[in-house]
């Protein structure tokens, strides 16, 4: 699978960091743990099979309405199938804008089996992950809001990029001028 991600400007990103940081050592679940050079701090907009000529023309006008502000709503949790501990963002008119155009560029060239519902517009929740475990229920019941950083108020989301899933690989997505 290929994804398709927008990453943040340098200070939020720092802040995810330290969010990361304090969990791992708290014995959380944390993004951290993740040691590969890839692992960055990221806003998953879909993702699809492959990166088709089509996908790609559409995928470089989105990179061109970047940088995009977003604002930091607080902490949330998701147990589907996975417990995930995140820092929400405000799904606003130009949020739900640009990630309805990405969702469209992957539909238009993609078997629709091969999608994941939660990504659909009207289902999507703009989150950015800061732990993760197989482990239900493993940031219930916990003082994260002691632990955690307070997330900033406000971001930019800066690139937008694809993360191969199958090789590893990283590519950024640039804009069509």
């Amino acid at each position: 699978m290929r994804t398709v991600e927008l990453l943040l400007d340098e200070a939020a990103e720092l802040a995810v960091r330290e969010a990361w940081r304090r969990l791992a050592e708290a014995g959380l679940p944390s993004q951290a743990r993740h040691r590969s050079p890839t692992n960055s701090p990221h806003l998953t907009l879909a993702a699809c099979p492959e990166l088709t000529a089509p996908i790609r023309w559409e995928l470089a006008e989105v990179a061109a309405a970047l940088p995009l502000s977003v604002r930091f709503t607080g902490v949330v949790r998701f147990e589907r199938p996975t417990s995930v501990l995140a820092w929400a963002l405000e799904l606003d008119v130009a949020l739900a804008g640009l990630h309805r155009r990405v969702w469209e560029a992957v539909v238009s060239d993609s078997p629709p089996a091969t999608l994941n519902p939660f990504h659909e517009p009207g289902r999507w929740s703009p989150h950015i992950t800061l732990g993760r475990t197989r482990r239900p229920g493993a940031f219930a019941d916990r003082r994260l809001s002691e632990l955690l950083p307070t997330p900033p108020l406000t971001a930019r989301l800066v690139t937008l990029r694809s993360y191969d899933t199958e090789t590893g690989a990283l590519e950024i997505l640039d804009p069509r001028h």
